[in-house]
C-alpha cells in the first residue's frame, strides 16, 4: 500500500512557527491515517528550529534557488535559518525514502512546504509562485507533491499508483 508524507501541521500537530496547527478535516486523510499510510513530518522542526519560532521567508528566489545556494531563508529580524531549512528538507527526503512514499501532502505557502506559492521575502503577506525548500528537494527526488487544496488530486494519484504498481 502506497505511503504518503504529510506535513505534521496538517494532521493537527502544533509545529507551525506560531505554535499552531493547520489541521485538515478530510475523509481521504482520515482514511489514510486509519490505514497506516501517513508519515507525519515537519521539516522545520526536523531541521532544528524551535516551536514557536520567528516567521521566516525565502529571500532572493524560491526553494530551488535556496538549494542551489542562490537564495536564503531569513527570519523577519534577518537571522539566517537557511541551513535549518536545507537540513529539514534532506530529512524529509530521507523519511519519504525510508517509508517508500512517492507522494507528499504539504502545507501551501510555507517556506518549506509551499508547492504552488510562497511568501515573497518582504514579510508583508504577499505571495508569489514558487516552491518551498522541502518541496523543491522532494520534487528533485521524484516525489509528487500536493497541497491541502489538492487532496482529491493526491487521492486520485495514489489510486493511479496502486493500479500501476499492481500490474505485472
Amino acid at each position: 500500500m502506497e505511503r504518503i508524507l504529510v506535513s505534521a501541521c496538517l494532521l493537527g500537530s502544533r509545529v507551525r512557527y506560531d505554535g499552531s496547527a493547520k489541521r485538515v478535516d478530510d475523509e481521504h486523510v482520515t482514511r489514510w491515517r486509519a490505514e497506516g499510510r501517513v508519515v507525519a513530518f515537519c521539516p522545520e522542526v526536523s531541521g532544528g528550529l524551535p516551536v514557536p519560532r520567528l516567521p521566516a521567508e525565502i529571500v532572493g528566489g524560491d526553494g530551488a534557488a535556496v538549494l542551489d545556494g542562490a537564495a536564503k531563508v531569513l527570519t523577519e529580524t534577518g537571522e539566517d535559518v537557511t541551513e535549518n531549512f536545507v537540513v529539514g528538507a534532506h530529512r524529509a527526503v530521507e523519511a519519504a525514502r525510508e517509508a517508500g512514499a512517492r507522494v507528499a501532502l504539504l502545507k501551501e505557502s510555507s517556506p518549506s512546504c509551499g508547492s504552488l506559492r510562497i511568501h515573497d521575502g518582504s514579510y508583508t503577506g504577499k505571495r508569489v509562485p514558487g516552491h518551498g525548500v522541502t518541496t523543491a528537494l522532494l520534487i528533485r527526488a521524484g516525489v509528487r507533491v500536493f497541497n491541502e487544496g489538492q487532496i482529491r488530486d493526491a487521492a486520485a494519484y495514489l489510486c493511479e499508483l496502486g493500479r500501476t504498481t499492481s500490474l505485472p
